[in-house]
Formats: C-alpha cells, sequence, structure tokens
C-alpha cells in the first residue's frame, strides 16, 4: 500500500502545498481521503489512470477538504466516461450530489449516475481490497476520523479534530496502527502526548495539515516521542 500526499496545507493553501488530498494506492486501485484540491489534475501528471479510482472518502465537508470533488466529478460525468468513483460524504450525500448536479446544469450538462452514500459511523465499506472504519468527531456535526485496512495493515487518518484530548477516537488504537496522520491545524502539537506517549500500538507518525503557527510545537512533540516521525510535504510517499 503507498500513500500520496497530493496536498498537506491546513485550511488554505500555502506556497508549494495545497490543501488536504491523501491518495492511497492498493491492490491496484486508487482511493482518496479527502479532495480539498484540484487531485484530478495530479493524477494526470503523474500518469495514474482516473478509472482506476475505486472510492473517495470525505473526512468533512469544509472546502479544503472537498472542494476539488466537484471538478473531479465534473471531467468523471463527460470525459472519463469509464471512470466509475464511488463517494462517502459525512452528513447528507444527497445534497451533495444534488449541489454537485445543479453546478454541471449550470455549464448545460447532466450528471450521469455516480454512487454517493452517506458515511456510516463503524464499519461502513469493504470492497475486498480495503476495509474503513469511521469515528465521529467533533469538529463539525458531521466529521469523522477514519482507520483504513489492507493487506493485512493499519492507516489511521484523524481528519479534523477539536483536540487530542477533546474528541480523539483512543478505541482505533486498541490494535496495532502502522501509521497514524494526523492533523495539527487546530491545537498544539503536544497535546498528542496525552494518546501516543508510551502507546505501544503506534507505529508511525505522520503529521499533516499543519499550520505554521503550531510548527515548533510540532518538533516538539517529535522530540519526546520515540517511533518514526513524519511531517508530510505535497508529493510525499510512504509504503506502508
Amino acid at each position: 500500500m503507498k500513500i500520496t500526499f497530493l496536498g498537506s496545507s491546513h485550511g488554505v493553501p500555502e506556497a508549494n502545498r495545497r490543501c488536504q488530498s491523501i491518495m492511497i494506492e492498493v491492490g491496484g486501485k486508487i482511493y482518496f481521503v479527502d479532495m480539498g484540491t484540484q487531485s484530478i489534475e495530479q493524477l494526470i501528471t503523474k500518469g495514474k489512470a482516473v478509472e482506476d479510482v475505486k472510492s473517495i472518502f470525505i473526512t468533512h465537508l469544509h472546502g479544503d477538504h472537498s472542494n476539488g470533488l466537484i471538478s473531479f466529478i465534473d471531467l468523471c460525468n463527460w470525459y472519463f466516461k469509464k471512470a466509475e468513483p464511488e463517494v462517502y460524504i459525512p452528513g447528507s450525500a444527497e445534497k451533495v450530489k444534488s449541489a454537485i448536479e445543479a453546478w454541471l446544469k449550470c455549464n448545460g450538462e447532466d450528471m450521469r449516475y455516480f454512487k454517493f452514500e452517506d458515511v456510516k459511523e463503524g464499519a461502513f465499506y469493504n470492497d475486498g481490497i480495503i476495509k474503513m472504519t469511521a469515528y465521529r468527531t467533533k469538529h463539525k456535526d458531521f466529521s469523522y476520523a477514519y482507520i483504513l485496512e489492507a493487506e493485512n495493515k493499519r492507516v489511521f487518518i484523524s481528519g479534523d479534530l477539536l483536540g487530542p484530548k477533546a474528541d480523539f477516537p483512543k478505541e482505533a488504537f486498541d490494535k496495532p496502527v502502522d501509521l497514524a496522520i494526523c492533523e495539527c491545524a487546530h491545537f498544539n502539537a503536544n497535546d498528542y502526548l496525552s494518546v501516543f506517549e508510551n502507546n505501544e500500538n503506534l507505529k508511525k507518525l505522520c503529521i499533516t495539515h499543519y499550520s505554521n503557527r503550531w510548527i515548533s510545537s510540532v518538533m516538539e512533540l517529535k522530540s519526546k516521542l520515540s517511533v518514526p516521525f513524519l511531517l508530510a510535504t505535497d508529493g510525499l510517499e510512504i509504503d506502508v
């Protein structure tokens, strides 16, 4: 399983850092967790087949996590006609589907069928390649962290949080986690010590979606934890 950060920034793009978009390649298919940037352009630049995108999982509907979804569906609708991405939305998938459909109609297009589904708390997706489990968080009315399981590996993706002390799903770490991908835009990174210090089930930590406001605390956290530690940048690839 290979994970690529197409976007690693926080709420707004920065120089050389786009908004959050995480691409997962496994079993000959491509999956996304969040699509806050024009991910379809980056797929094409990297020589990836758009038709290989199996499913897209959004953690919450703030634009820095979802704005790229519109252009992705737009191009799949009229050009990449063999692409059949499934889209999993927190809250109301039907509302998001209707909004994209209305946008396409502004351009004189009808939207062909795409599968839009609500994210459900707990184990909600299993296509025989990956399994996804959702944990409700408090960042929005409907926001989720995810555990992705594939090839006997477990990857945690935090989405956005109120903070590790407020709504971190500690139960996700009841079993070993090979890689934890955690945000740091909304709180001091040292708050993660409450869940990760001496946590034997954490195998590797990657901080993404971070603000420069907290970068010094991220470096402090790195010095205090004994696990392998990565700071995400756009284009970073991790083999899990």
